[in-house]
């Protein structure tokens, strides 16, 4: 088997912040998988979340968060960019393994057992995952995704990794991109801290121009009655974009917080938290689909978002 890091999934251990107890264990697909990849190669994932803090609801949905770029270059040299998937992708995944890279790839969670909760032959939802390990000839995968680090095989093989299905007209070939981690040395220590809180500090200059939490509430009072007629998958699809992409990102930007200023940022860090609950809130009530009146919750989101900001600023100066 051609591995990148030689681990196994069956001991391999996740980092804290996908730990049981939080309110997001698990935040978007690709989120997650760089937590774990960075966390695999012995990085610390949470010095790359400053960007969390540019958190935005963008008209239908929130932002869809990721590391910055940029961050991921200057922390841990890590250089990543979209790749021509012209070849079979288990060509594709063994040339780059082999040379000490790996690929992510949009993969159908139909195929990913450990989406068997959810998603595991009951949908085909589309999800990124990082490539660990291979073995084309014993169609053995390892993989990256969600809250740990996972093994798929056979006919899960060949579904994930679309053998025998060529690219037509209705069938595209999957957005895969290239990771790289020969471009500049990982930063440790004091010069990992200093360098995340100058990069916290540009993307904090960038927050949002208004409270986010109010456009939401606009937005979410004309949405309601939409929602309350639509069923459970529509429902969840609202909600993952929406509630649950704006409290995860702001449970990271609390942790993010924690780890660059320890005890200092215990203010703004309280405020995040009101933000984070507040989403866990409205996923509930919106759960339960009987009508019911947000803007008490999002107030107070909002004025939460408003003291968090201020804190920052302040804890920065």
């Amino acid at each position: 088997m051609l591995s990148l890091l030689d681990l196994d999934p069956a001991s391999y251990r996740s980092h804290p912040l996908h730990a049981d107890g939080r309110s997001y264990s698990e935040t978007n697909c690709y989120a997650d998988v760089l937590i774990e990849l960075l966390h695999a190669r012995g990085d610390e994932p949470v010095a790359a979340l400053g960007r969390t803090v540019r958190t935005d609801f963008e008209g239908d949905q929130w932002t869809f968060f990721k590391p910055d770029p940029h961050d991921l270059e200057s922390l841990f040299g890590l250089d990543i960019h979209e790749l021509q998937p012209y070849r079979p992708l288990p060509d594709l995944i063994a040339e780059q393994l082999s040379a000490g890279r790996t690929l992510i790839v949009e993969l159908d969670s139909w195929f990913l057992p450990d989406t068997h909760a959810t998603a595991y032959r009951r949908e085909h939802v589309k999800s990124s995952a990082a490539i660990a390990a291979i073995d084309p000839a014993a169609k053995q995968l390892h993989y990256f995704h969600n809250r740990g680090l996972y093994a798929l095989a056979d006919e899960d093989f060949d579904g994930a990794l679309r053998l025998g299905v060529p690219p037509g007209d209705d069938h595209l070939p999957p957005y895969a991109e290239i990771v790289r981690f020969d471009v500049g040395e990982p930063l440790r220590g004091d010069r990992l801290a200093t360098a995340a809180r100058s990069l916290f500090v540009e993307h904090l200059r960038r927050r949002p121009r208004t409270n986010p939490f109010l456009r939401f509430a606009e937005a979410l009072d004309a949405d309601l009655p939409r929602l309350l007629e639509q069923s459970h998958d529509e429902y969840h699809a609202y909600a993952f974009a929406t509630v649950r992409m704006a409290g995860s990102a702001f449970e990271l930007c609390s942790e993010h917080l924690e780890w660059l200023f320890g005890e200092d940022a215990h203010d703004a860090r309280l405020r995040l938290d009101a933000i984070v609950a507040a989403s866990t809130a409205l996923s509930f009530r919106l759960a339960r689909r009987r009508p019911f009146d947000p803007a008490p919750v999002l107030a107070d989101a909002a004025a939460a978002w408003d003291d968090a900001m201020q804190a920052m600023v302040r804890l920065t100066a």
